[in-house]
């Protein structure tokens, strides 16, 4: 198991956002998160990769990647989150330089040195989201779906074990949004796990996954797909918005 907790409890600037919180995460695994804004998905996420701290008097287990996430020391953070990939909603790319050269940034901070193996690797993660013809571009030069498409190759880059996607559709049109996230399941068959928050539902009727709710301060899976369409009742929007 990649990730396992049990009975955690999350906070944002002190306020308690997730109470009790159980969730698991298997290898290969498609895993939506899903809620309102402020629901407490992406706080969830940063206990993940390690940008929110996890109060350890008040939990039972917060295991990532085989890390004690109660008392990780601050110094193995970069480590764990090497063996992850991390893609937001805004992207995050450096506008300063290319495509090529922003991938191959990630490349050298991560220990890669051999040139000819860093070419040859962002060369792969272009074709693997459709935008080789896009390696010499500038940020500024591609659509929203272009940049978050070289947002999930810089995320492929190292092999990730997990993959955590914070609203990666929230600014994107349905069709883009469709598509960004057909790439993102694609790369559960090489064994990556997936975790993708999400305010659009009708993503889990096209790519179907494991659903958490964040709502009222617990998060809850969710077992019966026709669940989570009932939810829009309630006000849960199946179209992208902004988080």
């Amino acid at each position: 198991m990649l990730i396992d907790y049990k009975k955690v409890n999350i906070y944002q600037d002190e306020r308690l956002i997730l109470k009790d919180v159980d969730f698991q995460a298997e290898t290969g695994e498609f895993i939506y998160l899903i809620g309102r804004v402020g629901s407490g998905k992406s706080s969830l996420l940063k206990t993940i990769y390690g940008e929110l701290d996890i109060d350890s008097e008040d939990a039972e287990k917060a295991v990532v990647l085989d890390q004690n996430m109660l008392n990780i020391k601050r110094s193995h953070i970069p480590a764990l989150r090497k063996q992850m990939g991390i893609i937001f909603q805004d992207f995050q790319l450096l506008h300063d330089r290319s495509v090529a050269k922003n991938l191959k940034f990630v490349l050298q901070a991560t220990g890669w040195n051999d040139n000819q193996k860093i070419e040859r690797r962002i060369e792969e993660v272009l074709a693997q989201v459709g935008m080789s013809d896009k390696i010499n571009k500038m940020p500024s030069e591609l659509s929203g779906g272009e940049q978050q498409r070289i947002a999930i190759a810089r995320a492929l880059l190292n092999i990730p074990k997990i993959i955590i996607a914070d609203e990666p559709t929230g600014n994107l049109d349905p069709e883009t949004a469709a598509n960004i996230v057909s790439i993102l399941q694609s790369s559960c068959g090489a064994g990556t796990t997936v975790i993708m928050s999400t305010h659009n539902i009708n993503l889990i009727d096209q790519f179907p996954g494991k659903v958490y709710r964040c709502h009222d301060g617990e998060l809850h899976l969710i077992t019966d797909k026709d669940e989570a369409f009932e939810l829009v009742e309630e006000g849960l929007p199946v179209e992208n918005t902004e988080d």
